[in-house]
């Protein structure tokens, strides 16, 4: 499992472990959080072709899907 910290999760970079529509290097580029610091919405974008897709946060903890970093 990633150690993600939602406080830390803007910026940072990832890795997919399988190729999501022929891209690898992510970053997150959106969080948005509630009242009680909750994190309510997530972007990443596709460094190469600016692709952004909306993600559950959690998900980047699944070390089957993701790396931590640019790998």
């Amino acid at each position: 499992m990633n150690p993600v910290s939602p406080t830390k999760l803007l910026h940072s970079k990832w890795t997919a472990v399988r190729h999501v529509n022929k891209e690898k290097h992510f970053t997150v580029t959106e969080v948005e959080y509630n009242e009680a610091g909750a994190v309510v919405h997530c972007v990443i974008e596709a460094i190469h072709s600016n692709n952004e897709y909306a993600i559950d946060w959690r998900e980047l903890k699944k070390t089957d899907n993701w790396r931590q970093g640019w790998k």
